[in-house]
């Protein structure tokens, strides 16, 4: 048995009955059909329209806009679960881009869009990549020329998670001067847009269900009023305030799959023969899982307190970055050695930890490459 977690003030037992709802849920509703969603590239849109009726996919949001004006503790719960299900990251991005219009839309705009968010009607991505500019966002190249009451988009977004599904996107653009003065947020919606196209979904090396798209803005014409709480220039400030949360929302990820890879790795090793004997009986291997237990129980602490300070309002920006960086580094370490101790089945697709092995990669990437967070970290020492 391992060790028990210290229990922060979240941790209570209406999250609890949550958590379970939501495991329940996954269990009987998506976890059939995502070999199938895996094949095709993508998880239909209209897959969660019933998880937003069910109340999961905004829990966080005020009721005057469709949510049960939950704690951000119960959606990081939702992003557990979907993990530990090897659900991909879809939700995660739904969620930062409604924060976005929460945080900072107009009252007419949380009004014309956080409803439909919330109760999935619209699923939501966030066009900020562009195949020139990654983490760098003073290089975005996308251009909104206004003209009259309109925007004029033109430009290219790349490795757009739901950019193949999604019916509403924050578009980061350029309204203004170089560098990150002259960035704004413009909403979109997609559907029947004219001049917007979306390119190839493109292939991965791991979460094959999760649908990245190239997307393509030719002479886009968008209301201004779709302008992200009506100022121009405020794009980077808008993207700056949310880093707390979009990094726990990889940490908590991270942590999930190092608990559900250990399991999974604990139980092969007991019933796996070698020599005659469990695989687990070999002092070699019970080191190893004691020391990957070790790393599962410091994550997940972190991650715990992490989370309560994030409801606290007082989880600094190097301190998500920490988790960041760090949880998704365990996270690649544990998956990797967890795969050796199921020997070449740990190689095959069909096993889960084969694909979390693959999916764990691209976390220490996105969401701020890890050597950017520690760059960050270090100017602060």
């Amino acid at each position: 048995m391992l060790p028990q977690l210290h229990r922060q003030p979240w941790m209570d037992s209406d999250i609890e009955t949550f958590r379970d709802q939501v495991r329940r849920y996954i269990a009987a509703e998506m976890a059939p059909k995502l070999p199938g969603w895996r094949e095709q590239g993508y998880i239909p849109r209209e897959t969660w329209r019933p998880f937003g009726e069910m109340g999961f996919l905004l829990p966080e949001m005020p009721e005057a806009y469709g949510g049960a004006s939950a704690s951000i503790a119960y959606q990081l719960v939702v992003q557990d679960e979907l993990t530990k299900a090897e659900m991909p990251n879809n939700v995660t991005v739904h969620s930062i881009a409604s924060h976005y219009i929460m945080d900072f839309g107009t009252e007419a705009q949380k009004q014309r869009w956080l409803p439909k968010l919330n109760n999935g009607e619209m699923l939501a991505g966030i066009a900020m990549t562009e195949p020139s500019c990654g983490t760098d966002l003073k290089a975005i190249a996308t251009r909104a020329r206004r003209d009259g009451d309109h925007y004029v988009i033109d430009g290219a977004k790349t490795f757009i998670t739901n950019g193949f599904t999604c019916n509403l996107l924050i578009v980061v653009a350029r309204t203004g001067e170089a560098g990150s003065r002259g960035l704004s947020l413009i909403v979109v919606e997609t559907e029947n847009l004219p001049g917007f196209r979306v390119g190839r979904l493109l292939e991965k090396i791991g979460m094959p269900a999760s649908d990245t798209a190239e997307l393509f803005f030719d002479e886009v014409r968008v209301p201004v009023d779709q302008l992200l709480g009506g100022v121009e220039g405020h794009g980077f400030k808008q993207l700056m305030s949310q880093l707390p949360y979009e990094r726990m929302s990889i940490a908590v990820p991270a942590a999930a799959v190092i608990d559900r890879a250990l399991e999974l790795t604990i139980e092969y090793t007991k019933e796996r023969k070698i020599f005659g004997a469990p695989l687990f009986d070999m002092q070699t291997t019970r080191h190893k899982l004691a020391e990957l237990a070790t790393i599962a129980h410091v994550v997940r602490t972190f991650v715990n307190d992490c989370t309560q300070r994030l409801l606290d309002r007082t989880l600094d920006d190097e301190a998500a970055y920490m988790a960041k960086w760090w949880c998704t580094e365990q996270q690649c370490r544990v998956t990797d050695e967890c795969l050796q101790l199921f020997g070449g089945y740990g190689f095959m697709a069909e096993y889960p930890i084969a694909r979390m092995y693959a999916a764990s990669r691209v976390q220490k990437i996105y969401g701020g490459a890890n050597e950017v967070m520690k760059e960050l970290i270090a100017r602060k020492l």
